[in-house]
């Protein structure tokens, strides 16, 4: 299997391969002359083959192979692994390529192969899985106007029936020209897309563009819940209940600063509150609620049962309503996964059968927990509630999530604990709030929304409590959400 991170296909269950070619900068200065080689053009076939079957079983659509020789096509196949967290293969041929070899216009064995329509040097190593490739995204610089001729024998060592095939090249000025089409041929049964040239100096957010320009899914793209609906701002859980899809979170809100800022939530629209035990401030969430004029049937309110009142939860449920004193919560979930979680979460079943909790859910819970925890349970959680940033995106667990209806909701949305400083001055993410005209706390939380997560950050100032609440006016495009799919460190915040 080629991967090296997560696979996303081209939208429509299609996938993408991309040769990365040589750089197009030579000693003749003719735009597509055959380049100088790197230092490092060859590479032994174990590892090769290695890498093209990757580290992981993970089923994977697209695939990023690429040919280079001075590194300036390789550096674009890098920025679209980057922005679609495909796996790579790169191409290395048999016989290395001398700088002899690459002289342009001397006869030299570069110059013979581009001259001989039946040459197809040998390549190092073989794609094993290729069959589960979908799309190809074909990469290769212009020698003489056209693809090297190890573009020909890798199209024709693989069968590419119905698959997608997206070409680009790498050149000072030469488009792809007639090479793409010339390359039909070789393939004749894949479906070929445009394709496109890059520069030695392509951006990032150029590649980018045109990779969503292109339809093609980047890393970090989910599947959105059908249910969730950013006209109304709300969505529709697994239970039936309609939630908003954006709160506020009360962590670190204490006493009258916690129901001052509630206070300025329900003031600016918010109609979701979070809380829990170990916030300590249930009692003022509830008071805010009650000397508010917002009828208490239109406010969502969450809160957590701990670990450590998970051996007497049935308790513990008992005293969060009291302090509360609502009439009932919204939805009640398990901080954190815990001895006796299974026990405390059937108490929290039992509340609902009797009116008192109305919805379930879970905190801090991934792939694996969420694997053990299900099965042993009678009712589906209609919640999971995970850190989640541009920092930290775990796109893998919310594919999971999603797909087993369960609604995610995003806790420390801009960073958290003394790291939002450096999310919120991001060059990327502060172009593209320039570029809306807005802030870049906001466009964090519209792509959190983009993706059907719901969010709840936290503030005690009322003038960002309004700010972060006015995010259903603007609207990212696919390129500014690939842009930001590829921030992504896996740079999570806080220790669970």
């Amino acid at each position: 299997m080629i991967t090296r991170r997560k696979f996303i296909g081209l939208a429509g269950a299609t996938a993408l391969l991309a040769l990365s070619g040589c750089s197009t900068a030579g000693t003749n200065p003719s735009d597509d002359a055959i380049p100088e080689p790197e230092p490092e053009s060859t590479a032994n076939a174990a590892e090769n083959e290695r890498s093209a079957k990757g580290d992981d079983a993970m089923a994977r659509s697209t695939l990023i192979a690429y040919f280079s020789c001075t590194g300036t096509t390789e550096r674009i196949a890098g920025i679209i692994e980057e922005a679609t967290g495909a796996g790579t293969f790169r191409i290395v041929p048999q016989q290395p390529y001398t700088e002899a070899d690459l002289a342009y216009y001397t006869g030299g064995r570069a110059d013979q192969e581009q001259n001989d329509p039946s040459a197809r040097p040998a390549i190092t190593g073989r794609i094993e899985d290729m069959a589960d490739c979908d799309t190809i995204i074909l990469g290769y610089p212009i020698w003489h106007g056209q693809a090297p001729r190890i573009i020909d024998t890798f199209l024709e060592s693989y069968d590419l029936a119905g698959k997608a095939v997206l070409p680009f090249c790498t050149s000072h000025s030469s488009g792809l020209g007639s090479s793409a089409s010339s390359l039909h041929a070789l393939a004749p049964e894949a479906r070929w897309l445009e394709g496109r040239r890059f520069g030695a100096d392509a951006s990032s957010a150029e590649v980018e563009d045109w990779l969503a320009a292109s339809d093609i899914a980047v890393a970090g793209a989910t599947s959105v819940p059908a249910s969730f609906d950013l006209k109304t701002r709300q969505v529709t859980l697994n239970d039936g209940l309609a939630m908003p899809t954006n709160g506020l979170g009360t962590y670190s809100l204490k006493g009258q600063t916690c129901t001052d800022s509630i206070a300025a939530a329900l003031a600016a629209g918010v109609r979701l509150i979070d809380t829990a035990y170990m916030y300590g401030n249930e009692a003022e969430v509830g008071r805010a609620i009650r000397e508010s004029d917002v009828p208490r049937d239109e406010v969502f309110v969450i809160t957590k049962l701990y670990p450590s009142q998970f051996a007497n939860a049935a308790a513990a449920i008992d005293e969060a309503l009291a302090k509360l004193d609502i009439g009932y919560v919204d939805m009640m979930l398990l901080h954190h996964p815990g001895a006796g979680q299974v026990e405390a979460y059937q108490a929290m079943e039992a509340a609902r059968s009797e009116g008192r909790i109305r919805s379930l859910g879970l905190s801090c819970f991934y792939v694996d927990e969420l694997r053990d925890f299900l099965p042993r349970v009678s009712v589906m959680p209609a919640l999971v509630q995970n850190e989640m940033h541009p920092y930290y995106q775990d796109s893998d667990v919310v594919d999971f999530i999603h797909g087993q209806d369960i609604v995610l909701q995003a806790w420390y949305p801009l960073g958290g604990r003394g790291h939002n400083a450096e999310l919120l001055s991001d060059p990327t993410l502060a172009a593209i709030a320039a570029d809306h005209g807005v802030s870049i706390p906001q466009v964090i939380l519209r792509w959190n929304l983009q993706r059907g997560v719901v969010v709840i950050p936290g503030s005690s100032n009322p003038a960002h409590i309004r700010e972060d609440a006015s995010v259903y006016d603007f609207e990212l495009s696919d390129a500014e959400m690939a842009r930001i799919a590829a921030l992504n460190r896996d740079e999570k915040h806080d220790w669970y």
